[in-house]
């Protein structure tokens, strides 16, 4: 593995180590890089500096820094390549060449997004790896170190799946087809780099890592806040995992189970308090988040900034709306439908995410651009149990999982659909249950989850149309494109050149992904 892969080194990940307990505590600089695994003390503090480097901003490519905002950063990257979220202006251009996919052929760059989602979640790896060797040789109470091991395995885990995720087709019908190389030991600018694994590898490799995780996690010290995985939060990665290789009935009634038990992480978001700008980590509902004081915020290289319309930045440059199809298939009554102002001039403006209610400039948290990071909230695993149970055919049990969720967003809804058919588009209805679910997964996590990698999952093909409020440039920007084929290879990024350069086992002839639909 060569410099690509190693862009920070563990020593560099523990200096950069800023959660709020280490800021209020021995500065990290004071630890030293060699035998900083020896101790489960030292230890913490360089898994502290991954969990900040997942969400610090612009390193992972050398130019185009501020839409390299880390993991929320790649969540609205997908949304914008998928049909429901509406970039209405160009703006300062950051995020539009994903809206109008024209990222691909920049593979050879260093500052696109080939080059920086794979150097992203390859650094992260690369850190983490050394965390895993020490698991035999750390000293320190065993809770604590099933805790550092433990969320160094669904670290991870979360990193190939979404490595797989976006450099190839899905798991299922493409089981044998390239995937990702997989490292698993400490690397070094020398270390030899590995051909592509197949999709049944890698997603082998991930699931034994979340098991690894769970059960290190269930006998470990509790997770110290929400910035760090808890054991509930592993089994709802490893539930969002097996949701997207899950062919039988037994199989989806697994991710029933893991969707439930994860439940227990938390609390669904009331109907009283559904438009509360989602930016704070603390609430109940939020699963999984990092937790930011003003020591680690920043201005506009950061999700809210490029969401919130009222900060003035990035947001207002370029307005992210919801379509107006899924807009339409929200109810009247449906505390949701707040999200998104219809009189706005530019419609169905988003007003989810706000770095406070109030649409304040002049507010101390616009002032100071203060929010905590939301990677994922518990009213996901209550939309997925329900998903899994229509899979599992047990459509009543299904129904009255998706009827308490709606409870908490539409207090007049009741579903009574059965049966599992979806459209070979997005916009195809069929009246099922299981894509009732579906829409109201999509109005649930739009702008946080990232439509295409669900696009892909579910094997469906979309439009965008002037109807849905896409401006002309996002639907051209289709026209040449086979987003309407679940098989097309315009939803898996190219691999950068750089990797090709630095690895032998690649060869760029036969490894790397079609620039264009490939179909």
């Amino acid at each position: 593995m060569k410099k690509i892969l190693i862009i920070f080194a563990l020593f560099a990940t523990v200096l950069a180590s800023c959660s709020k307990d280490a800021l209020e505590t021995k500065p990290t600089e004071q630890v030293s890089g060699d035998g900083v695994m020896e101790k489960t003390t030292t230890a913490l503090m360089a898994l502290d500096g991954t969990y900040r480097l997942m969400f610090e901003w612009g390193w992972p490519v050398l130019a185009n820094y501020h839409q390299e905002v880390g993991i929320m950063g790649y969540a609205l990257m997908a949304d914008l390549m998928g049909e429901d979220m509406v970039m209405a202006q160009q703006g300062n251009g950051w995020f539009w060449f994903d809206y109008r996919y024209q990222v691909k052929s920049r593979y050879t760059s260093t500052s696109w997004r080939p080059y920086g989602l794979w150097n992203y979640y390859y650094t992260i790896i690369a850190n983490v790896n050394y965390i895993i060797a020490a698991e035999e040789t750390m000293e320190g109470p065993t809770a604590d170190k099933n805790s550092i091991i433990g969320q160094a395995y669904a670290i991870r885990a979360y990193c190939y799946h979404n490595l797989a995720v976006m450099f190839a087709r899905t798991y299922i019908g493409h089981e044998n087809e390239k995937c990702v190389p997989i490292y698993t030991e400490p690397t070094s600018a020398g270390t030899q780099g590995q051909p592509r694994s197949t999709n049944e590898e890698v997603y082998t490799r991930v699931l034994e890592d979340i098991d690894k995780a769970i059960t290190l996690l269930a006998e470990a010290t509790p997770a110290r806040d929400k910035s760090h995985i808890s054991s509930n939060v592993a089994k709802a990665l490893k539930a969002r995992f097996l949701s997207y290789t899950a062919k039988t009935q037994q199989d989806w009634k697994v991710v029933a189970t893991l969707a439930k038990e994860a439940q227990a992480a938390g609390t669904i978001c009331s109907f009283d308090n559904v438009s509360n700008g989602f930016n704070s980590a603390e609430e109940k509902f939020v699963m999984w988040g990092f937790l930011t004081i003003q020591e680690q915020t920043t201005t506009n290289p950061q999700f809210m900034a490029h969401m919130d319309y009222y900060y003035g930045g990035y947001g207002k440059a370029a307005p992210k709306c919801c379509s107006a199809w899924l807009y339409d298939k929200i109810a009247e009554t449906d505390a949701r439908k707040a999200w998104f102002n219809a009189t706005h001039e530019y419609p169905l403006l988003q007003e989810k995410f706000l770095f406070n209610t109030n649409k304040d400039a002049n507010d101390a948290k616009y002032v100071n651009a203060i929010c905590d990071r939301i990677y994922m909230r518990v009213e996901e695993m209550h939309l997925l149990e329900a998903e899994a149970l229509c899979r599992a055919g047990e459509d009543a049990s299904a129904q009255a999982v998706l009827n308490n969720f709606m409870s908490n967003r539409d207090k007049s809804y009741n579903c009574t659909k059965t049966g599992t058919a979806l459209g070979a588009l997005t916009t195809d209805l069929t009246g099922s249950l299981l894509e009732e679910i579906l829409i109201q997964r999509r109005i649930e996590l739009w702008g946080e989850y990232g439509r295409v990698y669900d696009i892909k999952r579910l094997k469906q093909g979309f439009v965008r149309t002037a109807e849905m409020g896409h401006p002309a440039d996002g639907i051209a920007a289709l026209n040449s494109l086979r987003c309407d084929n679940p098989e097309t290879w315009d939803w898996v990024m190219t691999i950068p050149q750089k990797e090709f350069d630095a690895n032998k086992n690649m060869d760029i002839t036969t490894d790397q992904n079609p620039v264009g639909s490939g179909i």
